[in-house]
């Protein structure tokens, strides 16, 4: 789910060596490429237009180029929605999910720590933000994930030191 710790450790891992896929960044590239103010309102719009014209895999779809131009044998991607998603990468290599959870009102602090543009400022909009990606299909991705690692007491480091540990396991 927004705000569970998913950049957090994908920034981690990038210090590690791993290549890192943002699938938010494809839709905010998509979304200037359009001409579209990157709030959350707007890539939420976006995301949901994209599925409905492209399928439910169409974020995934975006980052196929990505996927393809890497010289890595392993690539962290940050932020998959959707077992439609997981089916499209799936295509192009093996497949493991590491599902982050934290509770809602840690997700909603980190959220607004961060800042960043498209992040609720609101717990309307944060809920909004919870039902649109839940809409969409990623609590059935997280129900099915190879490993869970909860968020709500870790210190950062903890927290990517957790996570490389998990995908250090799956590489060997």
């Amino acid at each position: 789910m927004p705000g569970a710790g998913k950049s957090t450790i994908a920034d981690g891992l990038k210090l590690r060596g791993y290549d890192i896929i943002n699938m938010g960044n494809a839709v905010r590239t998509e979304a200037k490429n359009r001409n579209l103010e990157p709030t959350g309102p707007n890539l939420g719009k976006l995301m949901l237009e994209l599925r409905e014209k492209n399928g439910q895999g169409a974020i995934a779809k975006l980052v196929v180029s990505q996927i393809k131009n890497s010289k890595s044998k392993v690539i962290i991607i940050d932020g998959i929605r959707s077992n439609a998603e997981i089916e499209v990468l799936r295509k192009y290599g093996t497949v493991k999910l590491l599902a982050i959870h934290a509770s809602t009102n840690t997700r909603f602090g980190f959220l607004k720590q961060r800042g960043r543009l498209d992040d609720p400022q609101t717990k309307e909009n944060f809920e909004e933000r919870d039902n649109r990606e839940i809409g969409v299909g990623i609590s059935n991705s997280i129900a099915l994930s190879d490993e869970t690692i909860s968020n709500n007491n870790l210190t950062k480091d903890e927290l990517v030191d957790c996570s490389f540990k998990i995908i250090e396991n799956w590489v060997e």
